[in-house]
């Protein structure tokens, strides 16, 4: 559980050491763009590498409180919306979990809810989270009826070995049915996978991309499978691919990527021009978002100061306090030390990194704050940058942690779900 305490409104403390005209904020001159995600908890079953907030529902998807959720999601909500009164909202959102689950009806409630309260976008991207094995073609076409405009398909593999091995609950072969029916009512689609598998070879892991490709999604997302903290599979942990067969499988996957004409725009995510996450795109360039349901993360720029929130990561304690009409979440005034950090986290996760002045209009900050860790990156081959950008060398983006560590404040700042 994440204790709920008072917000600190204690003036921020000054970094010691560098001049007055280094540890000065200007007031942001303009907002960033802002987005919303919107968080569901619930999975059928939990996979053993997840480290996300998701909760196995061992009822099954008849025994989730929906109406309820929903009503939190809105009493929520609720609470936020006058702190981002009058801005628009460029997309949204909706993760988990297996937000699959939720009925078109629940959906339908929520999306009318939100456009109530908040000022979308005309051509707003609204992306749902969806996985095989709670895919059906009526709920597909429902959703997009409702205004669901992007997928994300949590694919994996289409090998059963694979799928069997990450405890999927789904096969290849309703792998395949989703993504043929995701592509029948979707224009926008997202194929997540996985790759670095137990016992994969560069072959395996070539294959998946290569029958993804043959459906040439305009979005492609592969993440090598890595063992988090508190999860089954660090606890007993899998023998993964060694060095050598990590390495081609590298190889396998940029070729095929390389064939199927996906442009790399960040270190894990791949799209056609015009195809990228407007969500995720707007969050590594250290935009706004808001973050509503059990454990989601916000972010909220004001004119002289950033916070972040953070929201009850269980259920039924999310519930409870919506329920009681009280704050299920946590906010922090974000310090002058752990911008840069917060910044670079996210910035060089973008491939075609970001202009040289964003830093300056995203955090208050002046540029020659960071000089020091850009000058020490830039030695070392990790970082590139000229008068009007910074952007992640290849190395860089190979050894990524390397790069960000560069910039690392004492205080680390939470993760989105997505």
């Amino acid at each position: 559980m994440i204790p709920i305490v008072p917000v600190d409104a204690r003036p921020l403390a000054r970094p010691s050491g560098g001049s007055a005209s280094q540890e000065h904020r200007t007031r942001l001159v303009a907002l960033p763009p802002l987005t919303l995600y919107i968080h569901f908890p619930w999975c059928v079953k939990k996979c053993p590498y997840c480290d996300f907030n998701s909760h196995e529902r061992r009822g099954g998807p008849s025994t989730i409180p929906e109406g309820a959720y929903v009503d939190a999601l809105v009493s929520d909500l609720d609470r936020v919306v006058p702190q981002v009164w009058g801005r628009r909202v460029h997309a949204v959102f909706i993760g988990g979990g297996t937000p699959s689950l939720i009925s078109p009806a629940a959906i339908d409630r929520l999306l009318s809810e939100v456009r109530a309260r908040l000022v979308l976008e005309a051509d707003a991207e609204v992306t749902l989270e969806a996985n095989p094995g709670t895919v059906e073609a009526g709920r597909f076409a429902d959703y997009r009826a409702l205004g669901i405009n992007r997928l994300s398909l949590g694919i994996q593999s289409f090998d059963d070995r694979f799928l069997a091995a990450l405890g999927r609950i789904h096969d290849g072969r309703e792998a395949r049915d989703a993504v043929e029916i995701a592509l029948a009512h979707f224009d926008n689609v997202n194929l997540d996978l996985m790759y670095g598998l137990p016992g994969q070879s560069a072959v395996d892991a070539g294959r998946d991309v290569a029958i993804a490709r043959a459906w040439a999604p305009p979005h492609l997302s592969l993440y090598q499978l890595t063992l988090e903290p508190n999860t089954l599979f660090a606890k007993y942990p899998p023998r993964l691919p060694d060095e050598d067969v990590a390495d081609a499988i590298d190889v396998a996957i940029a070729d095929e990527v390389e064939r199927g004409g996906w442009r790399r725009y960040e270190v894990s995510a791949y799209a056609r021009a015009g195809r990228e996450s407007r969500h995720n795109v707007n969050y590594w360039n250290f935009g706004d978002y808001l973050g509503i349901g059990a454990g989601a993360h916000a972010k909220i720029s004001f004119p002289d100061r950033i916070v972040r929130q953070t929201r009850l990561r269980s259920p039924d304690l999310y519930l409870d306090r919506a329920a009681s009409d009280g704050a299920a979440y946590d906010e922090h005034e974000v310090g002058l030390d752990a911008l840069p950090f917060e910044f670079m986290l996210n910035a060089m996760r973008l491939v075609a990194g970001v202009p040289a002045t964003r830093f300056s209009e995203r955090t208050g900050l002046s540029l020659a704050r960071i000089e020091g860790p850009l000058a020490r990156a830039e030695a070392r081959g990790l970082l590139v940058r000229d008068a009007l950008r910074i952007r992640p060398s290849p190395l860089g983006l190979r050894f990524l942690n390397d790069l960000q560590e560069q910039f690392l404040a004492t205080t680390p700042p939470p993760t989105t779900g997505r």
